[in-house]
C-alpha cells in the first residue's frame, strides 16, 4: 500500500465523478449499513476516513475504527454523530454548510406557500376528479404577502428566508435568537425588515412561525405546547429546521383545537414518518419527505465539498467546513 494513500470507508453513495476523486487520492471501500451491515463493521477497523450521511455513528460504532482520523459528513447538521467521543480521540468532523442555503430556502418558502394556499390539498382534489364546481370558502386558503413571518434561528438559511419573505412579499420578518445578528455586516438588505424580537412576542405577534433550529440539547422538544399556545391564534406553523426540535404531540393537539390553523412539515423526529404516524393523514398537515436540499444541482455541490473537505482532512490540512467538536 502507498504510503500516502488511506484507507476511506463510503457509507452512502456519492456521484460517480465524486467517487473517482476519492479513487484517485486513497484506497476507498463502499458499505452502506442500511444495505450491507456486516460488510460496513468489516470496513470499520482499517478505515482512516468516513464519508456519508443519514446514519447514526454512535460512540460504540467509533470504538470499532480505532485508526479513525476524519469523517465527512454529506449534510450541515451533525446530530447523527457522537461529538464528545469525537473531540475526546481528536477525529476531524466536517460538514457542508453554505452550499445548500438558498436551496433549502427555497424548498421552506414554497411550504410556506403551499400550506397556506393548501396547494396539494387542492390538487389532490383535481387529480381525483373532485373539482365538479367552483370550490366555496371551505376550501379558500389564506393569503401570505404582507402577514409577519417569525423566524425561529436566524442563520444563513434564516436570512434567506427572510430575504425571500421581507423582499419578495413585503411580509415584515421577527426573529427569535440567542443573540441579535449584525444585518449591516451580514445581511445589509434586510436592515429595518428583519427585527430581533423576544420569543413570547414573536409568538404572539406573527401570522406564520417556521422553525429552523439545529438540534441541541437546549433546541430538544423546544418547540412545545408552551410555545404553540403563545402562538397567534390562527397561526401557520412551518418546520425546515430538524424534526425533534418540535413536540408532535403537542402540535397535533393544537391543531386538532383549531388554535393552528394548519402546519407544513419538511421534517420528523422518526424518518421516513411511520405509517400510524397522524401527521402523515392530518388534513390540516403538508408533509415533505425531508427534501430541504434535494435538487440535483445542490446535492452534488454538497457531496464535492465533503470529499474536498475529507481530502483535505486526510492531507493534514485544515478542511474548508470543519465542525468544532469543542463547541458542541
Amino acid at each position: 500500500m502507498s504510503a500516502d494513500k488511506k484507507q476511506v470507508l463510503v457509507f452512502r453513495a456519492l456521484p460517480p465523478d465524486q467517487m473517482a476523486r476519492l479513487e484517485a487520492a486513497h484506497h476507498v471501500v463502499f458499505a452502506d449499513p442500511k444495505q450491507d451491515l456486516d460488510s460496513f463493521h468489516a470496513a470499520l477497523p482499517m478505515a482512516q476516513g468516513l464519508i456519508g450521511s443519514s446514519y447514526p455513528i454512535d460512540a460504540a460504532l467509533l470504538a470499532r475504527a480505532p485508526k479513525l482520523e476524519a469523517i465527512s459528513s454529506v449534510s450541515v447538521g451533525v446530530d447523527n454523530y457522537a461529538l464528545d467521543a469525537l473531540h475526546a480521540r481528536g477525529i476531524v468532523l466536517c460538514h457542508t454548510p453554505g452550499v445548500l442555503d438558498e436551496t433549502v430556502a427555497d424548498t421552506v418558502f414554497a411550504l410556506l406557500m403551499a400550506t397556506s394556499r393548501r396547494v396539494v390539498e387542492l390538487s389532490t382534489l383535481v387529480r381525483e376528479g373532485r373539482w365538479q364546481k367552483n370550490i366555496g370558502e371551505d376550501l379558500f386558503g389564506v393569503d401570505v404577502h404582507g402577514k409577519t413571518l417569525g423566524l425561529l434561528g436566524f442563520g444563513r438559511i434564516g436570512q434567506a428566508i427572510a430575504r425571500r419573505a421581507a423582499l419578495g412579499f413585503g411580509m415584515p420578518v421577527r426573529y427569535y435568537a440567542r443573540r441579535a445578528v449584525d444585518l449591516a455586516a451580514q445581511a445589509p438588505e434586510l436592515q429595518g425588515k428583519a427585527l430581533h424580537t423576544p420569543l413570547d412576542e414573536l409568538l404572539a405577534t406573527s401570522d406564520l412561525v417556521v422553525a429552523m433550529l439545529p438540534l441541541s440539547d437546549t433546541t430538544r422538544g423546544m418547540v412545545d405546547a408552551t410555545v404553540f399556545a403563545r402562538m397567534k391564534r390562527g397561526a401557520i406553523f412551518i418546520n425546515g429546521g430538524r424534526g425533534a426540535t418540535v413536540r408532535e404531540d403537542a402540535l397535533l393537539d393544537a391543531l386538532d383545537s383549531g388554535h393552528l390553523h394548519a402546519a407544513g412539515l419538511d421534517v420528523f423526529a422518526k424518518e421516513p414518518l411511520p405509517l400510524d404516524s397522524r401527521l402523515r393523514t392530518h388534513p390540516r398537515v403538508t408533509p415533505l419527505p425531508h427534501i430541504g436540499s434535494a435538487t440535483t444541482e445542490t446535492r452534488h455541490a454538497m457531496a464535492a465539498l465533503a470529499v474536498s473537505n475529507l481530502l483535505q482532512a486526510l492531507a493534514g490540512e485544515r478542511p474548508s467546513a470543519v465542525f468544532d467538536t469543542a463547541s458542541a
